[in-house]
């Protein structure tokens, strides 16, 4: 995962945070980064994608969208970790819901950024090596793997996303959609992310999303990919 996702902050470690650093521990399900999110910079242009995705599309998906799941996330942080200081246990609890959906958002999107490449720069196509061969286990060719990821795209209701993921139990690849920002954790480790969201097509495709379900796909960096397979 890009190293640009968390950025570390001194304001959000007051010294009088290690008094209460014991007890805070107790809390199990309030464990995670503490820093600033900060947005990612791209490692192309913003019109590198076209046709396959807007010039247009992509500065507004990017400094707009992805930026405000930046700003969000951080504000529920510092909520966060304000409550976790009191003690506000009920407080913490309904603030996980907004740092899931942020957060989860920013998390998506720095993988969806990545998981993209100019035709010129080697995007599209399809997979070698042992992302080729993992594909080819699980959904028995690229083509068909292809068919069943758009079929799954198209069965979101709604807004969400379609993940190749690696069962880190069994070291298989599977298909599976996630609602909203649900961010791919647990047994499973994302390799490919399509974004389903209205925001990463619309003003390009409208209501034909079925057109960049299939026009995405020539701009997909399976050398991301491999290196998460790994």
């Amino acid at each position: 995962m890009s190293a640009t996702l968390f950025r570390t902050s001194a304001a959000l470690r007051p010294a009088h945070r290690a008094a209460t650093a014991k007890k805070a521990a107790t809390i199990a399900s309030t464990s995670f980064v503490r820093g600033k999110a900060t947005l990612p910079d791209l490692p192309y242009d913003y019109g590198a994608l076209e046709p396959a995705i807007s010039g247009k599309i992509m500065e507004l998906h990017h400094k707009n969208h992805h930026q405000t799941y930046v700003n969000s996330f951080n504000a529920a942080s510092e909520q966060f970790v304000a409550a976790e200081q009191k003690q506000d246990i009920q407080a913490q609890i309904a603030l996980q819901p907004l740092l899931n959906f942020h957060g989860g958002g920013h998390v998506n999107h720095t993988l969806f950024w990545e998981n993209l490449a100019p035709t010129k720069e080697g995007g599209g196509g399809e997979p070698s090596g042992a992302v080729k061969s993992a594909i080819e286990a699980s959904y028995g060719d690229f083509s068909a793997f292809k068919k069943k990821f758009n079929t799954a795209l198209a069965g979101i209701q709604g807004s969400g996303w379609a993940w190749l993921v690696k069962d880190n139990e069994t070291s298989q690849v599977q298909i599976r959609t996630y609602a909203n920002q649900d961010p791919v954790v647990g047994k499973y480790t994302p390799l490919l992310g399509i974004d389903a969201w209205e925001h990463a097509y619309y003003l390009q495709y409208q209501n034909r999303k079925a057109e960049y379900f299939g026009a995405v796909w020539d701009v997909i960096n399976w050398k991301t990919v491999e290196k998460r397979l790994k």
